[in-house]
């Protein structure tokens, strides 16, 4: 099996759309159902064409994450998960302009033939237990929020009947303690894994990261693969600035792109929100950046994106938090 053969996959809740190489060189697609018995028929397909295929799919979630997990386990099988973001631009490089599910196909194969691949790193056991416990206690935060307003405002108005105000202390009840039990069985993960136990100690000596923060925080960055830099990193959760200039007539307002993991970013927020202000350091460097005329929303992103910076370099040296390392202080002027 010296020979290799590109494969695109576009991944949906219900089917797989996949384009392999026809006899011709061109794009053959065919299609398979997004269940374990359609993900075996795809894999029997791949392997008795005699060759090592490179397979490329998107980043899309639990759907696409089953297949990649299932192909990487075949040694004649190398899985790529590339960025939304590059394939996007690499379709606009093809002058790709229509989208649909066969097209976005036909662009992962030619993605997987002609860019650089990068193999996949097939996360451990404990590391997606993590993940999956950590998504959906974001998932149940959120519903406890929305369950938490309705019962203010089941308090305040005599327009809802006693039955509502029960309803939504009873689910408000249910969700507390499906989240604590989900808090307890993510910390029985982290305590059968030296190496997560590690860096959820780290994640804690950083003022503003909580247990439920690191939590978070540790299963979204365990899934990245360990030679990524830290400018990889912030692009991964979309904390990266997006200019736009031209010339002297044209110059949009700097922003976060936004273009990465949504749950990554969003774990950041909080503990960001809380270090610019608890954290001299990090207080100063938001303040810093006030005093230059940026609006708080900014700083508050540029304050995220320091704490990344800082997170990286925790769990490359293994040392915990360091102020110093992130912002030196002004010194103050002499009387």
């Amino acid at each position: 099996m010296d020979k290799r053969e590109a494969c695109g996959i576009e991944v949906s809740a219900q089917e797989l759309v996949v384009a392999l190489t026809g006899k011709k060189g061109e794009a053959v697609l065919q299609r398979f159902a997004n269940t374990v018995a359609g993900q075996e028929q795809l894999l029997r397909t791949l392997t008795r064409r005699g060759k090592r295929v490179s397979v490329c799919l998107e980043a899309t979630g639990m759907y696409g994450l089953d297949v990649a997990l299932r192909l990487s386990a075949e040694e004649a099988l190398e899985v790529m998960v590339a960025n939304p973001r590059a394939v996007r631009h690499f379709a606009r490089a093809m002058m790709q302009r229509s989208k649909n599910d066969q097209l976005d196909a036909v662009v992962l194969w030619e993605f997987a033939a002609r860019m650089p691949f990068t193999a996949w790193a097939r996360p451990g056991k404990n590391t997606l237990a993590l993940w999956a416990i950590a998504r959906r206690l974001e998932a149940l935060t959120k519903q406890c929020t929305a369950e938490k307003n309705r019962e203010h405002a089941a308090g305040i108005s005599q327009a809802i009947p006693e039955c509502v105000r029960r309803s939504v202390a009873r689910t408000l009840r249910f969700l507390q303690r499906e989240m604590k039990q989900l808090r307890e069985e993510a910390l029985r993960c982290i305590a059968g894994d030296a190496r997560l136990q590690r860096r959820y100690e780290l994640l804690l000596s950083v003022p503003g990261i909580g247990k439920v923060s690191a939590v978070q925080l540790l299963a979204e960055l365990l899934l990245l693969p360990e030679d990524r830099d830290v400018r990889q990193w912030v692009a991964y959760a979309g904390l990266d600035p997006r200019e736009y200039s031209s010339g002297t007539s044209v110059r949009k307002y700097t922003r976060i792109s936004k273009v990465g993991n949504r749950h990554l970013r969003n774990a950041l927020y909080m503990p960001a929100l809380v270090a610019s202000r608890r954290e001299p350091h990090l207080r100063g460097f938001y303040e810093h950046l006030l005093a230059r005329g940026k609006k708080k929303r900014s700083a508050l992103m540029a304050v995220a994106r320091k704490l990344l910076h800082a997170i990286y370099g925790m769990f490359r040296s293994e040392q915990p938090y360091n102020g110093t390392r992130v912002y030196q202080l002004p010194v103050p002027a002499q009387p």
